[in-house]
């Protein structure tokens, strides 16, 4: 990892100037290359990035050495390493950083959302992994887009994000900000569980099921889509409620209004788990509660392609699963 040793001062993304109408965006010399302003008139137009973290996750050796190729290419005003690194994070929290690059998949994006979101600083996703859904730029382009960027050519994809509490009784022992989705439900044992569901503090049903996922318009194309869910346009902030495996209760997958808060209590003689957006399970007890509601916090994710990229890219990919020939 490396970081400038006489860095200017320079103000906290906070405290940057609020960004321009997609109005006050001069027009392009070419159709062919319009900035984002005219590509999307509700999209608010950026300024040109000066100060970059470019982040590597650590499980690819490619993404960790392309982290330093990129930083020296950015040059003094980038730092640079593998995500999990704690000394790197803390430089991100202390430092102002315009833009931070993310070298990985989907899962990576989703750890630099953790991480980026309080701070409101962008993501810039180069795909290093096997899907790269949420990511915007192939490897073999990064000079290009960085390019772009660097020119002010790109513009800001807002993500909604949800608040999960954990609740013991009247304890809280845990809280998360959810960028894709919470699976409540059974652990190790093969035994469905009760889950108590209840919709803006009226109950809605009991689920008996393998488990319950609670998911964000991020999270609609993961594992909500598996598990039979609907796609949500990911502007929306909207939460989606999919059943997994449910037995003899309500199967269908269920759109909530915005705003509304979802808890979840399970009811179980066995063990029972919670999962953010991946990560390793947090074991629930009987009667533990599960609540969930719109986060303060949103993701951006620096976009390149115009507004209407995510249906194109749904149809291109949804029948391009990387490990479909694993086997063969």
């Amino acid at each position: 990892m490396s970081s400038p040793q006489d860095k200017p001062a320079a103000s906290s993304p906070q405290d940057k100037p609020a960004a321009s109408s997609p109005q006050d965006k001069p027009a392009a010399n070419s159709p062919s290359n319009k900035p984002a302003a005219s590509r999307s008139p509700s999209k608010p137009v950026v300024r040109s990035p000066e100060r970059f973290a470019v982040l590597a996750n650590p499980q690819i050796p490619e993404a960790v050495e392309l982290a330093e190729t990129i930083g020296q290419h950015l040059g003094g005003e980038a730092f640079w390493g593998p995500l999990n690194d704690d000394q790197l994070r803390d430089q991100i929290a202390k430092q102002p950083v315009d833009l931070c690059i993310a070298l990985g998949g989907d899962g990576t994006m989703l750890r630099a959302g953790h991480l980026c979101a309080p701070l409101r600083i962008p993501i810039l996703g180069i795909n290093l992994g096997r899907f790269g859904f949420l990511t915007e730029v192939r490897k073999q382009d990064w000079k290009q887009a960085l390019s772009r960027v660097m020119a002010g050519d790109y513009w800001l994809e807002e993500r909604m994000m949800l608040r999960a509490e954990h609740m013991r009784g009247d304890k809280v022992l845990g809280t998360w900000e959810v960028l894709n989705e919470c699976f409540i439900g059974r652990g190790e044992l093969v035994r469905p569980v009760n889950l108590v569901t209840e919709i803006d503090g009226r109950h809605l049903t009991t689920y008996l099921a393998d488990g319950l996922i609670v998911a964000t318009a991020t999270g609609s194309t993961a594992y909500a889509l598996a598990a039979g869910g609907p796609i949500l346009p990911p502007e929306l902030r909207n939460v989606v409620i999919v059943p997994v495996a449910p037995h003899l209760s309500m199967d269908r997958a269920i759109v909530l209004h915005e705003g509304s808060s979802v808890k979840v209590e399970v009811r179980t003689d066995y063990q029972a788990i919670l999962s953010v957006d991946g990560s390793p399970p947090i074991l629930l007890e009987d009667r533990d509660r599960v609540e969930l509601r719109a986060a303060d916090n949103v993701v951006h994710f620096a976009r390149l392609q115009d507004p209407h990229y995510f249906y194109r890219n749904l149809t291109s990919r949804m029948n391009q699963n990387p490990t479909s020939q694993v086997g063969q």
